[in-house]
């Protein structure tokens, strides 16, 4: 099969490899779409340890199992793999497990392949004829939902009259937005320094886009809900000055580093900070349903181009070169 393998740091190559074989309880997936994420590109830069060169990468995938009882089945992927067992996962966090994996890191091989292999048990099933690339969203979009959702549950008001600003309108910053409208917010702003990410959060929804560094955005202390889908210093700093008092900081980007909080008024003003990770089992149920009932809008941010264009898409990202907040390579 032909996968795309990070070999070091700044280099994708395309290779023939062997067709991955499945385990007991796992299914064989002819991979049809699949997203590349920011934790790909944090690998491409060298700059994640849990994912060592040679690997494939890739986990936002969609296909139809190749092989077995399910043969020619469309499905999604839930790429995070747990044990079942512990306190977490019999709670309904699985994504707190542990012993949690997913692919893309040792020992699972990720989905920009043709071929995938993945426990049956996070497989779900597509209605006919759905649009893989639109599926492979899920992934991202489940991030963004989690986000909201926990962040909802903290809330001393509706999302419906609370005022939300989005740091970041690359896909995790860009699917926060619309999963709150969603979920009914009507005030959003969504922050974004790349102009080409600027114009296409603008014709994805009824944003209030910006640019933090040049152009004027919410007053300080005027958010009721912050959410960092960057988590750089420079980001944390803006949510610490920008979100209310009583307010609500949800922390969903993974880049190195604590700076930029503002403990003390973190603190003076009672303000929620909270670590936001991948989802549950539920929310990525929840998210696939409203993919497929178009709960989201058009989708037009994604683009599409082929597995083998793959080094190049890896290139344009980051190079800030593309308007797309997500490319989905499709083998």
């Amino acid at each position: 099969m032909k996968a795309l393998v990070y070999t070091a740091p700044h280099r994708i190559e395309l290779r023939e490899l062997a067709t991955p074989a499945p385990a007991a309880g796992e299914v064989l997936l002819k991979v049809e779409a699949v997203g590349i994420c920011g934790s790909d590109m944090h690998a491409y830069h060298g700059h994640d340890e849990r994912r060592p060169a040679p690997l494939i990468l890739g986990h936002e995938a969609a296909g139809v199992i190749a092989a077995g009882p399910r043969a020619g089945e469309g499905v999604v992927v839930n790429p995070l793999v747990t044990c079942g067992l512990c306190q977490a996962c019999r709670s309904g966090r699985q994504h707190l497990c542990p012993d949690r994996q997913i692919i893309s890191m040792p020992p699972r091989p990720g989905a920009f392949a043709e071929f995938v292999t993945i426990p049956e048990r996070n497989v779900i099933a597509l209605p006919a004829g759905a649009d893989f690339a639109k599926a492979a969203l899920a992934e991202p979009v489940a991030v963004a939902w989690h986000a909201v959702r926990i962040a909802g549950e903290r809330f001393s008001e509706p999302l419906v009259t609370a005022s939300a600003l989005v740091l970041g309108a690359g896909a995790i910053g860009l699917a926060s937005a619309l999963v709150l409208h969603a979920f009914g917010a009507r005030d959003i702003w969504i922050a974004e320094p790349n102009p080409l990410r600027r114009d296409t959060a603008r014709r994805s929804g009824p944003f209030q886009v910006y640019d933090p560094g040049s152009e004027p955005g919410p007053g300080a202390g005027s958010v009721a809900l912050a959410i960092d889908a960057v988590g750089a210093a420079e980001t944390r700093a803006a949510a610490s000055r920008l979100v209310a008092p009583g307010g609500v900081i949800v922390h969903v980007g993974l880049l190195p580093g604590a700076a930029g909080f503002d403990i003390r008024r973190i603190t003076l003003q009672e303000i929620t900070v909270i670590g936001s990770y991948c989802y549950t089992p539920r929310d990525f149920e929840e998210v696939v349903a409203a993919l497929m009932a178009d709960r989201f809008g058009p989708l037009s941010w994604i683009e599409l181009r082929s597995l083998a264009d793959g080094p190049a898409a890896f290139r344009a990202i980051d190079q800030g070169e593309t308007a797309a907040a997500k490319i989905v390579l499709r083998p």
